[in-house]
């Protein structure tokens, strides 16, 4: 096969319909990651979070990352989600 540097998009088919619900119904059952979600309510979800800039000890950057790469998510998802848990118990 000879060596290519771009795709060959001519020549691929496109996934059916159904292929496409297979596959998003993989994604939430293994990763519970809801890919037919509005995209609108997706937006409004993000839109709540406020970004800053935070020095933390890299301990807990190494903890976090790691857990993040066990889930699927950001590491920034898995602080939160410990912060949120703290301040609701």
């Amino acid at each position: 096969m000879p060596n290519q540097t771009e795709f060959p998009f001519a020549n691929a088919r496109r996934i059916s319909e159904s292929e496409v619900i297979a596959a998003e119904k993989a994604i939430k059952q293994q990763f519970g990651i809801n890919l037919t979600q509005s995209k609108s309510s997706l937006k409004n979800e993000i839109e709540n979070y406020q970004s800053i800039s935070i020095k933390l000890h890299p301990k807990i950057i190494t903890w976090a990352k790691a857990e993040a790469e066990k889930k699927g998510v950001e590491y920034q998802v898995i602080i939160n989600e410990v912060l949120l848990k703290a301040i609701t118990v």
